[in-house]
């Protein structure tokens, strides 16, 4: 699982651009994808971020590939339960 500094730019259903700080990436064997967690910039001083997820696949020079969009509940089972593991962690760190 990577942690770290990184933005991504997200293009959204309007066509808007909106840079998005990237929570964590995360690979799947069950599902043979990987996965990033992403939050947009412009919320982070909101009290909820919505976190946003996506799939992708890394370019053979491990790159982020394309995005794409999670289309099973079985995947979004998962993705919820790493996040929720990650976020136990986290606040783990921070006492």
């Amino acid at each position: 699982m990577e942690h770290g500094e990184k933005q991504i730019t997200i293009v959204d259903d309007n066509g808007n651009e909106q840079l998005c700080e990237v929570l964590f990436t995360f690979e799947s064997d069950h599902f043979n994808k990987s996965y990033v967690l992403y939050y947009p910039i412009s919320e982070q001083d909101n009290e909820e971020i919505e976190i946003h997820a996506s799939s992708f696949t890394p370019n053979e020079d491990g790159e982020d590939g394309e995005l794409e969009p999670i289309e099973t509940d079985e995947e979004w089972d998962m993705i919820e339960e790493t996040l929720n593991t990650f976020l136990d962690q986290e606040e783990e760190d921070e006492e």
